[in-house]
């Protein structure tokens, strides 16, 4: 019974832990989308999908910035990352599926 009751006094501990960092719970919600995010750009199929995926993890790096309380980096992250990158290849993506499809001969239209 006593390895119940430290168990159990152990995991109280713990919850109390959480409850005096919530900061930490914070960064490591961020934490997880951004890298659940970054694998997800590799591994989706549709390069769109990819490059929105980028963004999120983009903004998710300006976020810890902002936790980090390096407010200018955070807003450097977000006009140079996502504001200019992302929307560059987003562009770019569009771009080229349209010459693409264009020049497959797979269209339904003839």
């Amino acid at each position: 019974m006593s390895a119940i009751g430290n168990a159990w006094n152990e995991f109280v501990n713990y919850l109390q832990y959480l409850c005096d960092n919530v900061d930490l719970i914070i960064f490591l919600a961020i934490a997880a989308i951004g890298i659940t995010a970054a694998l997800f750009v590799v591994m989706d199929k549709e390069a769109m999908h990819s490059a929105f995926y980028l963004a999120l993890t983009f903004v998710m790096v300006a976020v810890v910035f902002i936790i980090l309380e390096a407010e200018f980096m955070a807003i450097v992250q977000m006009f140079v990352y996502v504001g200019a990158i992302t929307i560059l290849f987003a562009f770019s993506i569009m771009l080229t599926r349209r010459y693409i499809m264009k020049s497959g001969g797979d269209n339904d239209d003839e």
